[in-house]
């Protein structure tokens, strides 16, 4: 059933905070807002996604608007007064907690994790920092500035990368997602390379020694009980889960669940909650992980803002875990306006 439009109200004044219970009488479900787009390298996924949801909880009554990121957000959130805002913005701003601190400046609710731990996820060397200290596995690194390259001198440097890390390694930027600037190096010709694509993306590398394995994504909701793991997917793709891979039909095979043992998914499914709470992540996240032959998980990323696109891992979870899939973000909705109060 549709909702009605809400009566118009009067703006807020410019600067005020906005008070989440002064909503229009009238209205019979909560109204939401979900943000899409943005400017950054990920803005496609992000506005698939943000369609996606939003269909979704329309489907389960709720009143919903899609906006995009832009000069015009401010003024229509103070017009608007949604219940509860779901941020599903990808890339830079969406996922370093600049969004998120706007959104608690304003006083609205939304979904997902606050500005402080988004920003310690946003940033791989930091949030490695952080699950090492929780007991968690993560594959050996180094942190490399592109300065260092030129004040050192590259072949010294990446010789050194050689000897330290070894091959295979994985080059990424410390930030950012959907594989964008990621390279798996087998060869030691090939590293310089995978450098240069990797700075087209950011101003500090992270190579880290890539971990033969099952390569798994295990998603977390939180509910009344706490958070819970959905069932692990594992993902197999010829020459790597890049870009294309992840979001071009027919790139890649997807096993929902995954093909684990009863003990090792479990062992997965603890990991990805562990890494949930070590982090202070809140409704919802995604923990990347290679489950290597000796049955240790190791964590590569864990992931504040989850792709809902039609090809995303989450969604796969939900339909293995055999949760209806707008039920599930109904009760994420729930779930962020009873932590809101």
């Amino acid at each position: 059933m549709t909702s009605p439009a809400p009566v118009p109200t009067e703006p807020a004044a410019p600067g005020a905070p906005l008070d989440p219970e002064s909503h229009d009488a009238g209205r019979r479900s909560p109204l939401v807002v979900v943000l899409a787009g943005g400017l950054s390298h990920e803005r496609d996924v992000s506005l698939r996604s943000g369609r996606r949801v939003a269909e979704a909880l329309r489907a389960t009554g709720l009143e919903v608007l899609l906006h995009d990121v832009d000069a015009d957000l401010l003024s229509f959130l103070r017009t608007t007064r949604p219940d509860v805002v779901w941020p599903l913005l990808h890339g830079a701003s969406g996922e370093d907690g600049s969004v998120r601190d706007v959104l608690d400046m304003v006083g609205l609710p939304y979904v997902g994790t606050g500005p402080r731990a988004s920003r310690v996820v946003w940033n791989k060397p930091i949030s490695k920092a952080a699950l090492l200290d929780a007991g968690l596995a993560t594959p050996d690194y180094v942190t490399l500035p592109q300065s260092l390259f030129r004040d050192l001198g590259a072949q010294p440097v990446l010789d050194t990368i050689l000897r330290r890390i070894g091959l295979p390694l994985v080059v990424k930027p410390t930030e950012g997602g959907s594989a964008l600037g990621v390279t798996v190096v087998t060869r030691a010709e090939d590293l310089p390379r995978a450098m240069v694509e990797c700075f087209a993306y950011g101003e500090t590398a992270l190579v880290e020694r890539a971990v033969d394995g099952v390569e798994l994504a295990v998603s977390v909701i939180e509910g009344a009980d706490g958070p819970d793991a959905l069932p692990a997917v594992e993902i197999v793709a010829d020459g790597g889960y890049d870009y294309a891979a992840r979001y071009v039909a027919g790139e890649t095979e997807f096993f929902a669940p995954a093909r684990l043992s009863p003990q090792q998914a479990d062992l997965v499914s603890d990991v990805a909650v562990r890494a949930h709470r070590a982090l202070h992540l809140r409704h919802l996240s995604r923990t990347d992980m290679i489950l290597d032959r000796s049955g240790t998980a190791h964590v590569l990323e864990v992931n504040v803002a989850p792709g809902m696109t039609e090809m995303s891992l989450l969604p796969q979870a939900v339909a293995a875990s055999g949760h209806d899939l707008s039920a599930l973000y109904r009760t994420i909705i729930d779930t962020a306006l009873v932590s809101a109060r």
